[in-house]
C-alpha cells in the first residue's frame, strides 16, 4: 500500500509494551472521557465513544475502567479537567513530517512542552495545516500469523472491501478505509480469528526514506519523545526506513 510507512509497525509494538506498563490505558481513558463528554455515555448513539470502546478492549483494558472512564466523562463521578483537542504539526529531522493528536487540559503548558520536543530533534513545530494534507485516516488490523492463514485473510480483506494485506515482521496488517473499520471487524470475528489490536489512525498518503543510520535514529527518537508524552493520544509521519537501516539499530540496541 502506498503511504505505509514503518511508524506504524514500530507503534503497534511499542503499545503493545505501553499496554502492559499501563501508559496506553491512560491515553485511551482520556479519550473515551472526551468522547462521552462531547456525545453521551451511550456508545450506539455515539460513534466516537464506540471507537474509543473498541481500542480499549482492543488493549485489553477492563470493563470497569471502561464504565468508570465514560462515567467521568458524563458528569457522574468527578474526572479530569476540561480536556481538549489539539493536534500539532511539524517537521522532524530530515524533513520527514510529523502530526500529534493530543487531549490536554492545559494548551498553555501542552504546547511549550510539545515545541521542546521538536527543536531537541532538529525538528520544527509548524503551522496549523502545514503537513495534515499528507495524511488521511485508515483502520488497521494487527494479527499474529500463527493467528490465521494469510489466504483466509485476503479473502475476508476482498469480502470486506479492504485496501490491503502485508506482513510486518511476525504479524499481518490488514488497511482498510474507516468507513469499512466495522465490517472488517465483525468478519475477522465471524471467521474466529484473533485480533491483536486494532484502530483507526491516521496515515501518510506517500512517505519519505531515510536511508541515513544517523538521522533515522534521530527520527525515531522524536517519534519515541512525542509518543511518551501522557497529552499524545497519536502521532503520524511519513518516514520510511529499510529493513537493513532498522536491522543496524536494532542490534545497535541490544
Amino acid at each position: 500500500m502506498a503511504g505505509h510507512s514503518h511508524w506504524a509497525s514500530i507503534k503497534h509494538k511499542k503499545a503493545l509494551v505501553d499496554a502492559k506498563r499501563g501508559k496506553l490505558w491512560s491515553k485511551l481513558t482520556k479519550a473515551i472521557i472526551v468522547a462521552a463528554r462531547l456525545g453521551g455515555g451511550d456508545p450506539d448513539m455515539n460513534p466516537r465513544l464506540r471507537d474509543a470502546i473498541d481500542d480499549a478492549k482492543s488493549a485489553g483494558m477492563p470493563k470497569e475502567n471502561i464504565l468508570r472512564a465514560i462515567k467521568r466523562g458524563t458528569g457522574e463521578l468527578e474526572g479530569e479537567g476540561n480536556l481538549e483537542s489539539v493536534v500539532y504539526e511539524g517537521y522532524g529531522p530530515g524533513g520527514v513530517a510529523v502530526l500529534c493528536e493530543v487531549l490536554t487540559d492545559n494548551r498553555n503548558r501542552t504546547a511549550p512542552e510539545i515545541r521542546k520536543i521538536f527543536e531537541l530533534s532538529d525538528g520544527k513545530l509548524g503551522q496549523s495545516g502545514s503537513v495534515a494534507w499528507m495524511f488521511e485516516s485508515k483502520g488497521l488490523f494487527w494479527i499474529a500469523q500463527q493467528k490465521a492463514q494469510e489466504d483466509t485473510l485476503m479473502e475476508i480483506a476482498l469480502e470486506a472491501g479492504a485496501d490491503d494485506v502485508r506482513r510486518e515482521g511476525d504479524k499481518f496488517c490488514i488497511v482498510c478505509e474507516p468507513s469499512l473499520f466495522r465490517t472488517v471487524r465483525d468478519k475477522l470475528q465471524a471467521a474466529g480469528i484473533e485480533v491483536e489490536s486494532q484502530k483507526v489512525t491516521l496515515m501518510p498518503k506517500t512517505t519519505l526514506d531515510i536511508t541515513d543510520p544517523d538521522l533515522a535514529r534521530k527520527v525515531l527518537k522524536l517519534m519515541d519523545r512525542l509518543d511518551d508524552h501522557d497529552d499524545v493520544q497519536n502521532v503520524a509521519s511519513n518516514f520510511n526506513i529499510p529493513e537493513e537501516i532498522m536491522a543496524q539499530l536494532a542490534k545497535e540496541s541490544e
